[in-house]
């Protein structure tokens, strides 16, 4: 099965943004997802639901999304790593 990958990701805590460039038209695009991480007993789950506490470490990874992807033109990604 082959999946497609995130062209980067950024996280912060147990929040994550994924960076994903897609084909519009005839341009490039990117979007955004953002989960968070959370164990439910023994196993890791994820979601993309968030609480009042999440909501600021939220907004700095989108900040930091919103940089990347103007620092980034579509087609010139750096492939997928991670900020500190």
């Amino acid at each position: 099965m082959n999946k497609t990958k995130p062209v980067h990701e950024i996280r912060l805590g147990a929040i994550k943004a994924a960076l994903w460039e897609n084909e519009v038209g005839d341009s490039t695009k990117y979007n955004v997802t953002f989960s968070k991480n959370y164990k439910d007993g023994e196993q890791w789950k994820s979601t993309q639901s968030f609480g009042r506490e999440d909501l600021l470490l939220l907004a700095k990874i989108a900040d930091r999304a919103h940089s990347w992807i103007f620092e980034h033109p579509p087609g010139k990604s750096d492939g997928r790593s991670s900020a500190p």
